[in-house]
């Protein structure tokens, strides 16, 4: 698996739990945002329809449905798009 905050590969030889750590930057790896249900613009921020709620991405959780793997790389929806180009438009110029 590949850790979702410092981007290092990490080989484990066991089923990933609650409180394992990365061995580089110590962030949690039982946690949302390693997992590959993750998704940013999906409701719950979750793929999977029968996860519960989890408030804190980035730490350990007991989710049932964690599955180890690339965080979904998503592409900024419309909406977010045309809201970066008019906070460019309106950002005071030196």
């Amino acid at each position: 698996m590949q850790c979702y905050q410092c981007g290092k590969e990490i080989s484990l030889d066991h089923k990933v739990g609650r409180q394992d750590t990365c061995p580089f930057c110590s962030s949690y790896l039982h946690c949302c945002r390693n997992c590959q249900f993750y998704d940013v613009n999906a409701h719950h921020q979750c793929r999977e329809p029968q996860a519960e709620w989890v408030q804190d991405k980035e730490k350990s959780n007991f989710c049932d449905y964690f599955e180890p793997g690339a965080s979904v790389k998503t592409v900024p929806s419309a909406a977010d798009d045309a809201r970066r180009k008019l906070d460019d438009l309106f950002k005071k110029k030196p």
